[in-house]
């Protein structure tokens, strides 16, 4: 990687020395993707300063199982989706190294459904809750552009449900494969004059692939729109997750994951480590269009509530400072976001502002609670933590775009304000209270200049914001207190790009990128499902990403999806076992990665083949890089289906076969886990086969 050293260079060449004359037919723009990641308004990629990607219904949900978002995001350059192939802990998900060192859950990462939030307040959101089995789309933004969300937004993902379509339909799908997982689902829609309604409910179950990794998932999902006689339109959204009991097998150590990746460490099944979930939530968008204008509120509250039974052992580590082995919270959450956009035409061009609002809210009563009585291990002890946790954001934005002939210039800016108090009530180990807030005004500048029609190149630049996340700040050190005294991390970033149709159904994007960070969050120490973290001096990644799509004659199709980057630590620092010198890789972040696909669909018929090959290179796990890293690895998958039509119902059957050549590897790892049981190991040859029934 060392001519990324050289990555200005790069950009400035390809932003103004490349020349481009593409070839196209008429119908080509059909390639062309339309957002409303970004801009908050529809726009077409093209017209985006910004690295892009839409996935539709196709690539969500055919031949899949449609449980995990990593089952279409694999096909984004840049982002790295791993499937931790345990559900106690979510995906991992890393965009351009933002997210990496994430114990559970997402962060760095702002996660939305059809406007709304599923991000909290501190940054920290939950792929979980996303329903793929209504998806329309999945809109992924990466780099400067994202930063107009706010706090965490090194990248932003945005899952579209369907709009009901006329008439009424219902559908009914049951899936069935290796480690005796299955699911079923069924859905209904239909739409009334101006009244549209979704319904969905589903249950997934698996013993997983490694044992002590069972799971069964409840999820609903209501959605109701209806046009208004303002000529507005209210879509009412409500979602529901249930998980009891989630079993949680821990990483492994190298040796054990040498000996038997499926296994686990005894201490897993010593304390019986699970974690049960309760998540609902509820949304209302209100949308309104003007002569020139749009007008949109955006209201959300949920409720969540976890208890989870962690591996950490009685003993020194129960020391009075400890809030013990057991998490209890119960957290209620909300906001409101509201917008108005407004386009003018000025000097034989188009000017158009946004002006917004957005202000979130949530309070955890938090318990915890040692994981033993007695010498019995795994259940509820002695209470050791008893507080109420509140996070509050208020942060008003601003979003600017010119455009005249080729050119387009947009400007971004907002204000973070953000907010964490803490209001202990347990008092045996000291008093924990007190509030710590990080302001800052963050913002993104951009230009992009039509070679033709159907082509474009970009710059963009941006400065960005990402706080500790409650999780981050909980713990200082080993078994220590609240660690206030963490900083939040500021990037900046940089970055170029060409999008372009360059020939009849050939679609390719390429983009290369800087970022430098300070005061960037790490692991200081990981035991037990427990993670305290420190900030480190500076950080540099650098990379390039690209991705082709092409429409072949007799309905072949082939993508492909590159990434290679370098994410390094680029000032030295000490942690409590040393100092990390500069130029050490950043875990978790991998140098290279891709997606290719090649598939045939018989639009006539229904049925359709494909072959996939995801490809990764080596994880570090640590960051001194001294322990052994997880290896890169390349695995082929193969899909294939058809449809029946029997009298008034349509009948999709179709079989999966993943890691077709049985590789092991691992699939993602847990940054600094202090024990060094760092790896999760993912399955081998495996098989999924279904079948879908819906009324015409």
């Amino acid at each position: 990687m060392r001519q990324l050293k050289h990555l200005r260079v790069y950009l400035l060449a390809l932003a103004l020395g490349v020349e481009i004359t593409p070839v196209l037919a008429g119908d080509e723009a059909a390639l062309e993707p339309l957002l409303v990641t970004g801009s908050r308004v529809e726009k077409a990629s093209l017209d985006l300063p910004a690295s892009a990607s839409v996935l539709d219904d196709r690539a969500i949900s055919e031949g899949q199982l449609r449980v995990n978002a990593s089952e279409a995001l694999a096909r984004v350059p840049g982002l790295s989706a791993a499937n931790r192939y345990n559900y106690a802990q979510d995906l991992q998900i890393v965009s351009r190294g933002f997210g990496a060192r994430a114990a559970f859950g997402v962060r760095g990462v702002r996660l939305f459904t059809d406007g709304i939030p599923a991000t909290m307040p501190d940054g920290q959101g939950q792929a979980a809750s996303f329903n793929l089995d209504l998806a329309e789309r999945i809109e992924v933004l990466r780099g400067p552009y994202s930063v107009v969300y706010g706090n965490h937004a090194g990248g932003v993902i945005q899952l579209f449900t369907r709009e009901p379509e006329a008439g009424d339909r219902i559908e009914m799908r049951a899936t069935g494969g290796s480690y005796d997982t299955w699911k079923l689902d069924a859905n209904a829609q239909g739409r009334v004059g101006g009244f549209g309604y979704l319904l969905d409910a589903s249950r997934f179950s698996t013993t997983g692939y490694r044992a002590h990794s069972a799971v069964t998932r409840d999820q609903g999902l209501v959605k109701l729109s209806t046009a208004l006689e303002d000529e507005g339109k209210l879509t009412l959204i409500l979602n529901h997750l249930d998980q009891d009991g989630t079993q949680d097998p821990l990483g492994l150590s190298w040796a054990s994951y040498q000996h038997d990746p499926r296994g686990v460490e005894s201490v897993a099944l010593t304390f019986n480590t699970r974690k049960s979930i309760d998540h609902s939530q509820v949304g209302a968008h209100y949308e309104r269009g003007f002569a020139g204008g749009r007008l949109d509120l955006i209201a959300f509250y949920g409720e969540r509530g976890v208890l989870q039974f962690q591996s950490i052992p009685p003993g020194p580590q129960a020391a009075p400072r400890s809030p013990g082995g057991v998490i209890d919270f119960a957290r209620a959450f909300g906001g409101v976001d509201a917008r108005w956009s407004h386009t003018v035409a000025v000097d034989a061009g188009k000017f158009s502002t946004t002006v917004g609002l957005d202000v979130q809210r949530s309070r955890d009563d938090r318990q915890g609670y040692q994981n033993f009585v007695g010498t019995e291990l795994g259940v509820l002890g002695a209470l050791r933590r008893n507080e109420v946790d509140r996070v509050t954001s208020i942060d008003p934005y601003l979003q600017l775009e010119w455009a005249r002939g080729p050119w387009a210039f947009t400007t971004g800016l907002r204000r973070n304000d953000l907010k964490f108090a803490v209001d202990d009530r347990y008092f045996a180990n000291g008093n924990d209270s007190g509030e710590v807030r990080y302001r800052q005004t963050t913002g993104m500048l951009g230009a992009s200049f039509k070679l033709g029609a159907h082509s474009s190149v970009y710059v963009a630049a941006a400065k960005g914001l990402e706080s500790p996340t409650l999780n981050e700040l909980f713990y200082s050190g080993s078994g220590g207190g609240f660690n206030f005294g963490l900083k939040a991390a500021r990037s900046k970033h940089l970055e170029a790009g060409l999008k372009a149709l360059i020939a009849k159904g050939v679609r390719v994007e390429l983009a290369a990128y800087e970022v430098r960070t300070s005061d960037e969050l790490i692991v200081d120490t990981a035991t037990g499902g427990r993670t305290s973290y420190r900030n480190a001096a500076r950080t540099l990644r650098q990379g390039v990403e690209t991705s082709l799509q092409t429409q072949l004659p007799a309905g072949f199709s082939a993508s492909l999806a590159l990434s290679a980057g370098r994410a390094v630590y680029d000032a030295p620092f000490s942690t409590p076992t040393g100092v990390i010198e500069a130029g050490r890789r950043m875990p978790a972040v991998p140098a290279i990665s891709g997606f290719a696909e090649f598939a045939w669909r018989d639009s006539a018929t229904g049925r359709f083949a494909a072959v996939e090959i995801h490809g990764r290179g080596r994880l570090e796990v640590e960051d001194s890089n001294a322990a052994p890293p997880a290896p890169g690895f390349a695995s082929l998958s193969v899909r294939a289906g058809t449809e029946f039509r029997i009298a008034g119902w349509v009948a999709s059957p179709f079989l999966r076969v993943d890691n077709v050549f049985d590789r092991q590897y691992v699939g993602s790892v847990i940054v600094g886990e202090s024990n060094r049981r760092y790896y999760e190991p993912a399955p081998g040859l495996s098989f999924l086969a279904g079948i879908q029934v819906r009324s015409r």
